[in-house]
């Protein structure tokens, strides 16, 4: 599986700590941000899931690497690509890159996808499988 999702952010100063460097915990903010800025180009925004699947996604576990610091007004590019799906999860590979094509950050992603109303976990829909797998 190699499609790839590609989105930009603007780090601003809540985004920052006091010396304007990205704050750690923001990376994975921007990465969120990014996969579900990719489910909502593809037509299944949050609202849609629950409202249609009656399905969540929830972050199961991570590792990330912090290789550079971002900083203040940085323009950042957040690349996700779809490693493994098996029956109720997706693995992500996400990388943020600098303007100057500057690998800041990378992690591995496992999200679960689970029931909304008893929390266990739940096979992906189909139709959004087949979309996240799409190479077109």
């Amino acid at each position: 599986m190699v499609k790839e999702f590609i989105w930009q952010i603007r780090v601003y100063y809540e985004d920052t700590d006091a010396g304007g460097v990205i704050f750690y915990a923001n990376y994975l903010r921007f990465m969120e941000r990014a996969r579900t800025e990719w489910l909502r180009d593809m037509g299944f925004e949050h609202k849609r899931l629950i409202d249609k699947y009656k399905l969540l996604f929830a972050v199961k576990n991570l590792t990330i690497d912090y290789i550079k610091p971002g900083y203040l007004d940085d323009l950042l590019t957040v690349t996700s690509k779809l490693l493994d799906s098996r029956g109720a999860s997706l693995i992500f590979q996400q990388n943020i890159k600098n303007e100057n094509d500057e690998l800041l950050s990378q992690a591995e992603i496992k999200v679960a996808c689970i029931n909304a109303k008893t929390l266990k976990a739940s096979p992906i829909p189909e139709e959004l499988l087949m979309e996240l797998t799409n190479d077109s």
